[in-house]
């Protein structure tokens, strides 16, 4: 491990208001503590001032939606998100310092002026997409439709011409940083000072998540929507973060090494179980399946990833958090020796949880000089690990489908000097190479090669491969627009070229974006469909509108969005077209649950839930699952279940991780609590081809 030593004790960039948790007081499944906390109140006075601009400025957007100009409509939200954020805080009790009141008629005022711009449109570019120094914009998500904020810090006009580096700056945790605080902040501070000609991105995160999940989303949507009005060059994009935004670089960088130029986490979090025992002292009881679903956001898996994009750590010497880094250096040195590489790691001495200035001026040096020396020639050799199909590519391979989720798939590419590939891959069973017409290099064919075959080459390259019986070989030309690629395919333990003009398959397969698990649906637009009229139990309709409220109340609370909803009868084509459909009810309460129920691996009837040859009685049990949905193969469709962490895990980021697989059986005589949904009786994952498998007794 690299430690660079820095003689400063200076501490004083972007400490988070919060640690990320309490320590063992947030241990306590019975008594948790409310995440967003109570709030404080404000004067009378300072609350009907508040609300009459507030109906001001809500009056003046009204008018604003209903104006067709494309150009108002494309910069509406950057004026809808002030005035969401003061309604928030109003109705929700949402003041969490006495200064909050001021910051909110700032808020306002803000928003006022940007619609009164639009409402007289005197110019294409309004005075906000120019504006140096720090400013607040807005967007409308795929998720919800609801408006989100970030942040910007720039040097507007004064910016050199051309394309620029674009820095994405995770946030630090604040259980107190709701829309209202975060945008007052991110209208005033532009720490973390971005370098010169650079550009620094802020995502909200949709709150105190470690932009996982509908975070994730946020971060990419965030960059979208950026690149829309900002001279970004989308290749020179760094993502970086510190404390609870550490542990989101660490994550956004495993699983997307293609889509920054470099990282940079400090601090933070880069796994759950380590970290838990660690940090929060905590008993950790995982079921089976929470175990596999760990690997879904825990990096040391992913860590050969970090082979294709260049990643500077940071820690302080004393910080608890430093553990992070320490974790992923150990991953990538324990990597197989052909593969294994040192983790940069810069540790400020005796230093908490603080960025020293020094050591910031020194990862700065370093990310000018990756910058400098990027270049858009494609690597020429790539390791890449994935364990779900969400994600799925580097750079030019792409995993298509995989043998068996939630084991780690492995794929390891070397082009040689004589134009070839060789991939040698593990748990893949499809697998793509693609280079774009710039990134051409002479490529004639690809050899594949079980993983264990480079291991015993210790990473060399055997000329046998390329002329031995035994090994599978590709060749393709170039296509129309100079472009190379080819896709190979295992079917019965036999590797073939798939044909570029092969029609698509209709068979019900695991594929990116239809791989599960549950949490999976609501990183799409997704819609809540309501029960109709009664089922048919009691019981589970009660239980059914409990756990409707609670997916509704936490979506908006946890991931500050609203949930889009209608009945059966009020479903459009479109809505079945664009969305994942969350069904609410049993068959009988739910007419769109009626019309699938027989097209379900489970079947759930009036008297017995039949998974498999196991049965469940109807009167005490409801399943939850995610599946693609029969009536738009290329959505899913969700039965009774929001994202499925719960209380308990709001108070520790590094818990927050999908808790359910594909599909489980809630016992209902169980009462809901702050892990659980009820008792789970069964739960597993869907095979490969969406099919159940043998169950497993729970533990």
């Amino acid at each position: 491990m690299q430690r660079l030593r820095f003689a400063f004790l200076a501490t004083f960039l972007l400490a988070s208001v919060n640690a990320l948790a309490d320590g063992p007081a947030d241990n306590q499944i019975a008594s948790v503590r409310p995440v967003p906390p109570p709030g404080v109140m404000i004067t009378p006075d300072e609350r009907s001032k508040l609300e009459t601009e507030l109906q001001s400025l809500n009056e003046t957007i009204a008018k604003l939606r209903n104006n067709k100009s494309p150009q108002i409509q494309k910069y509406l939200p950057d004026v809808e998100v002030f005035a969401r954020a003061v309604d928030l805080a109003l109705k929700e009790d949402g003041f969490f310092e006495a200064k909050d009141a001021s910051r909110a008629m700032d808020v306002l005022s803000e928003g006022s002026s940007r619609a009164k711009a639009l409402e007289n449109a005197k110019s294409p570019v309004f005075y906000w997409l120019k504006q140096s120094g720090p400013v607040v914009r807005g967007y409308r998500s795929k998720l919800d439709g609801t408006v989100q904020p970030y942040g910007v810090v720039w040097d507007g006009p004064n910016i050199s011409p051309g394309q620029h580096r674009a820095d994405i700056w995770c946030r630090g945790r604040a259980e107190k940083g709701l829309e209202l605080q975060f945008i007052a902040s991110r209208m005033t501070s532009s720490d973390p000072i971005p370098a010169k000609n650079t550009i620094m991105i802020h995502p909200f995160g949709r709150y105190c998540n470690a932009n996982k999940l509908a975070g994730e989303v946020d971060t990419l949507e965030v960059l979208e929507h950026a690149l829309q009005d900002y001279p970004i060059d989308p290749k020179r994009v760094a993502i970086r973060g510190f404390s609870m935004g550490g542990a989101a670089a660490w994550h956004l960088a495993v699983h997307y090494p293609d889509k920054w130029f470099a990282a940079n986490p400090g601090a933070g979090f880069s796994e759950t179980p380590q970290f838990l025992k660690v940090f929060q002292s905590e008993d950790l009881k995982p079921t089976w399946y929470e175990q596999k679903l760990w690997q879904m956001y825990d990096c040391p898996t992913w860590a050969r990833n970090l082979q294709a994009l260049p990643t500077i750590a940071y820690s302080g010497e004393i910080d608890k958090q430093k553990q992070a880094a320490d974790v992923m250096a150990e991953a990538c040195w324990n990597l197989p020796e052909s593969e294994r590489f040192e983790l940069t790691h810069i540790i400020a001495p005796r230093t908490a949880h603080k960025i020293d200035p020094t050591a910031r001026v020194e990862i700065e040096k370093r990310l000018a000089t990756l910058d400098r020396i990027r270049t858009n020639d494609a690597p020429t050799k790539l390791s890449f690990t994935t364990t779900t199909l969400k994600y799925n590519r580097s750079h030019w391979i792409t995993v298509n489908a995989m043998e068996e989720h939630w084991k780690p798939a492995i794929a390891v590419a070397k082009l040689n000097s004589i134009g070839s590939i060789v991939i040698a891959v593990e748990n893949i069973s499809d697998v793509s190479i693609d280079f774009a017409a710039d990134q051409m290099l002479g490529i004639n064919q690809v050899a594949i090669v079980p993983y264990q075959e480079l291991l015993l080459a210790k990473g060399n390259v055997r000329q046998e491969w390329f002329t031995s019986p035994e090994v599978f070989r590709a060749s393709a030309p170039r296509k129309s627009d100079r472009s190379w690629g080819v896709r190979l395919r295992n079917t019965g333990n036999k590797w073939e070229q798939v044909s570029p003009i092969e029609p698509a398959s209709t068979q019900l397969v695991k594929k990116h974006g239809l791989q599960g698990p549950i949490d999976d649906a609501f990183m799409e637009s997704f819609l809540f469909v309501k029960p109709s009229k009664a089922g048919r139990h009691p019981e589970v309709d009660k239980w059914v509108e409990s756990e409707f409220q609670h997916a509704v109340r936490e979506w908006h609370r946890q991931m500050r969005g609203d949930v889009r909803m209608k009945s059966s009868e009020d479903l459009k084509p479109e809505d079945i077209e664009n969305n994942n459909l969350i069904l609410w009810g049993d068959a009988q309460s739910n007419p769109t649950l009626a019309k699938i129920a027989d097209k379900l691996p489970i079947q759930w009837g009036g008297e017995q839930i039949v998974v498999g040859d196991r049965k469940y009685a109807s009167k005490t049990h409801a399943p939850v699952l995610i599946y693609p949905n029969p009536l738009n193969p290329e959505r899913y469709i969700v039965l009774n279940s929001g994202f499925t962490y719960r209380e308990y895990d709001y108070l520790n980021n590094a818990r927050q991780v999908p808790k359910l697989p594909d599909w489980a059986v809630v016992d209902i005589t169980t009462p809901p609590d702050s892990r659980w949904p009820g008792k789970i009786a069964d739960a597993d994952f869907f095979g490969e081809k969406w099919e159940l498998k043998p169950v497993r007794t729970i533990k």
